[in-house]
């Protein structure tokens, strides 16, 4: 079979470049189609700390101090490249100081969306100067959504990418990249800009999600679940009918795990490992986190984990009556690792203080102690109000942390019900998006747990399951064949 030549922009990737799940799906999904041998470009801008982390990357002769228009702004950028650890699959970095050297990958200034448009063409006109035709253009969220109306109307007419053919993935619709329509200045798409949405722009927005939905050869998201529920109010976000209007629908394709990276009976930043034959290393783990999170409580208590983004879609209001009275009421303890939303630390804080020893709350984001919360947790909470895929519920059920979920998306596809007349199932899966239907998952899950037949059942279901990207990529790489063959999506 054909190999395939592959572009992938991404705003961020693991280990590079992170700010949630887009960095480890993004980096995972390259390692997997290097493996099969395609010939694998990836791209990224080379942000101040990605350059700080990797001092050796190396010009890339062909591209340098080329420069860009942006309106009447001429801006210059150049290539760098190193290799992705462990693997011979270079990364280039899209070197312009002007739009990368800043504190945080993204920003709130006025020109984030320039940001972009620049990466975007740069990706572009690199690929032109190193004469490398891509079969495929993988494009990941709104930040690169703008590409395939470039491929179609400014870049139409190069030979060079006369077969070449854009997927956009969409990781999460709530982020659009919407911008005022005086922007349209910044595209440089001179007579094109007459392709750009004219409802949106006379109400005075340009939104960049939009247009890669509609000029993509394919859109792909990443749960079935998901790919379903965009389709539709209040889940599409305002974008439901472009997505309906696509011809070839949106493929939902289920996000994989990197067990390289994620698994008990090898992690690195865990006390003790442990299998699905063997749960004594968990008990260590356990007793590491208590000692690390400051909990006060027994071997015997079952302690409750979150690793989350403090937002609302999270569905952690949903926690503010809840988890007091749950902690006042039963035998159990809760450590969470998150930022975000200051109104979700101060709940967290105030947990803490309430209920010093059984509730623990650490700001931030540390990857040692996500994955010792991941072992030493016996259950992970997840009341996401939607959630696309979800990671953390996947590499909760290989660590045998009973995943609590609500019954949406990605959550949906990755977790079964538990069934304990028939001892099938993965975890506890709540249907309605309100305090009751959490508060009830909680219950539910601690009765479970006081049962430990039950829970050790449990335990080995969940540690059963295989998300391994390689069955996900072979969907991925169907797709992109039929599609570089002049075919349509599904």
């Amino acid at each position: 079979m054909a190999l395939l030549k592959l572009c992938i922009l991404t705003s961020e990737m693991a280990p590079y470049a992170k700010t949630g799940g887009l960095a480890d799906v993004v980096g995972a999904m390259v390692r997997e189609f290097s493996r099969d041998a395609h010939e694998v470009r990836v791209f990224m801008p080379l942000y101040a700390s990605v350059l700080a982390a990797n001092p050796s990357l190396q010009p890339v002769a062909e591209v340098q101090q080329r420069r860009l228009f942006i309106a009447s702004t001429h801006y210059e950028f150049s290539l760098k490249t190193g290799r992705l650890p462990g693997t011979e699959l270079p990364i280039h970095f899209v070197d312009c100081a002007a739009m990368f050297d800043r504190p945080t990958l993204y920003t709130t200034d006025a020109d984030e969306h320039r940001r972009f448009l620049l990466f975007t063409r740069a990706v572009i006109e690199s690929c032109k100067s190193l004469g490398f035709a891509p079969d495929i253009f993988h494009c990941h969220d709104w930040h690169t959504a703008f590409l395939p109306l470039y491929l179609k109307t400014v870049y139409s007419g190069e030979a060079l990418f006369a077969r070449s053919r854009s997927v956009l993935t969409i990781h999460n619709i709530g982020y659009q990249g919407i911008v005022p329509a005086a922007a349209v200045a910044d595209m440089e798409l001179g007579a094109a800009a007459n392709r750009l949405d004219a409802a949106d722009l006379k109400r005075g927005v340009i939104n960049s999600l939009k247009h890669g939905i509609q000029f993509a050869d394919a859109v792909t998201t990443v749960s079935p679940t998901y790919a379903q529920e965009i389709c539709a109010a209040p889940l599409g976000m305002g974008l439901e009918e472009a997505l309906r209007a696509r011809a070839s629908g949106v493929v939902g394709i289920l996000n994989g795990v990197d067990y390289q990276e994620w698994d008990p009976q090898r992690d690195p930043h865990i006390s003790a490992h442990y299998g699905p034959d063997n749960f004594a290393g968990k008990g260590a783990n356990k007793q590491r986190l208590m000692v690390t999170s400051g909990l006060w409580v027994t071997d015997s208590t079952p302690l409750i984990g979150m690793i989350t983004r403090l937002a609302e879609q999270k569905g952690i209001d949903l926690l503010f009556d809840v988890m007091p009275r749950l902690l006042e009421q039963r035998d159990c303890a809760l450590t969470v690792l998150g930022s975000g939303d200051a109104r979700y630390v101060t709940f967290f804080e105030g947990l803490v203080r309430r209920f010093p020893g059984r509730a623990a709350f650490r700001a931030g984001f540390d990857e040692p102690l996500a994955h010792l919360i991941e072992a030493g947790s016996d259950m992970f909470l997840m009341p996401s109000h939607y959630e696309p895929c979800g990671l953390n519920q996947m590499y909760s059920l290989r660590y045998g942390t009973i995943p609590i979920v609500h019954r949406t998306g990605g959550l949906a596809d990755s977790v079964q019900h538990f069934v304990p007349e028939t001892g099938a199932g993965t975890g506890c899966v709540f249907n309605d998006f309100d305090a009751p239907a959490v508060a009830w998952a909680l219950n539910t899950t601690l009765d479970w747990f006081a049962e430990r037949g039950m829970w050790r059942r449990l335990m080995q279901n969940a540690m059963a399951q295989d998300f391994s990207w390689g069955r996900q990529i072979a969907i991925y790489e169907a797709l992109f064949r039929r599609i570089a063959a002049g075919g349509s999506g599904p």
